[in-house]
């Protein structure tokens, strides 16, 4: 192998292990899949009963009595709607550099907002349902881009502050929610019918399933992440302080700016989250006694799906179809606790990926630095 050959080693390494990022995804998937499907055997039970329940939640069709009912499509996307936005959310900042564990408050400050904006909104149709998705996405952002402010102005960690307003945002919201007059103690006043994104056409072609107008915003929140990411001046300077913010801030680029607007984009997309379960799903706001744990399962998403914008739809459309088929499993003697072995371990095996590269990465350096000359 000649000189040039050997200086490019390295980056033909590098360039393989990015494109192989997907097939390994998939690999670490099939692995999950292979490890609940030993335990399903080691208790006795049929994992094929587990298959036909996925089955059933993706294409409708019941394996079993040989009939076809779209309203389970329906509810597996549903369930993967709030799923996928938090999971850009978390693969947001993750590629500013940023890890943003907030996304569960920056969710409850969406959905709250929205809820606000549903009950004191003008009941205008459309109109009304704008302001309230748009309420929402501005709360999630202002929540997110608090933490980004003081990660770029203080220093502050933005796991420890994004940790602690999960906490602040969820107390905050049950204050405020139970001040709203006639509210119950786990709900408020019935929303106006113009302030919510109920779809009849949706819902009709999928069963009278509570499919809702949330699957567009999803695909355009898909396409939003990729342009911007990968198309644009402000996805390069994201990408950039998320790479070496040294070397960023050397190049021109704003770094706390970036931080800012990296950390509110982010908390944009759970507050979307947070306005397209409340404005949705129900019917009336709620009183939210604990977390719904979308922020957290988006941690996962974003792993799995590589924080790109294809893999994070794909991530959570299986994070999605495993909670969906939850209640079939268990109605074919499947313990629930299969699907949350399977998450757990599909989120196991991606993290060894990391450790593979950090690895593979310390035996590059140590071959370039054997390699130099002596006087070097």
């Amino acid at each position: 192998m000649d000189a040039n050959a050997k200086a490019g080693l390295p980056e033909r390494i590098v360039g393989a292990l990015a494109s192989s990022s997907g097939l390994l995804s998939a690999a670490v998937v099939l692995l999950g899949f292979l490890a609940a499907t030993v335990l399903i055997l080691l208790t006795g039970r049929n994992p094929g009963n587990m298959y036909s329940a996925i089955i059933q939640v993706v294409s409708g069709w019941d394996l079993s009595r040989g009939v076809h009912n779209s309203y389970y499509v329906g509810q597996w996307l549903v369930s993967s709607i709030p799923l996928i936005l938090c999971g850009f959310s978390m693969a947001f900042a993750s590629r500013t550099g940023l890890f943003n564990i907030g996304a569960e408050g920056q969710y409850v400050a969406g959905l709250t907002a929205a809820q606000f904006a549903a009950l004191y909104g003008p009941p205008i149709p459309v109109l009304h349902w704008v302001l309230a998705v748009s309420a929402g996405m501005l709360a999630g952002a202002a929540w997110g881009g608090i933490a980004g402010f003081l990660k770029a102005r203080f220093n502050v960690s933005e796991v420890v502050a994004t940790i602690m307003m999960n906490y602040i945002a969820l107390y905050a919201s049950r204050y405020l929610t139970l001040r709203i007059p006639g509210t119950k103690t786990y709900q408020t006043p019935l929303f106006p019918v113009t302030a919510r994104i109920t779809s009849p056409f949706l819902s009709a072609i999928t069963n009278k399933s509570e499919l809702h107008y949330g699957v567009y915003f999803t695909l355009a929140a898909v396409l939003f992440y990729w342009i911007v990411m990968e198309k644009t001046r402000l996805g390069y300077s994201l990408r950039a302080a998320g790479f070496n913010k040294d070397a960023a801030r050397y190049g021109g680029i704003n770094v706390n700016g970036v931080i800012t607007i990296g950390m509110a984009i982010s908390g944009a997309f759970a507050g979307l989250a947070g306005a397209s379960v409340s404005l949705g799903v129900f019917s009336a706001g709620r009183v939210l006694s604990a977390q719904d744990g979308y922020g957290f399962d988006g941690i996962a998403v974003a792993l799995v799906g590589n924080s790109r914008s294809l893999g994070v739809a794909l991530s959570g459309l299986l994070f999605g179809m495993l909670k969906s088929a939850q209640p079939l499993m268990q109605s074919r003697r499947i313990p629930k606790e299969i699907t949350s072995i399977i998450l757990g371990m599909v989120v196991v095996f991606i993290s060894l990926r990391a450790g593979i590269k950090l690895i593979m990465d310390w035996q590059l350096k140590e071959k370039t630095r054997k390699g130099r000359p002596a006087h070097d």
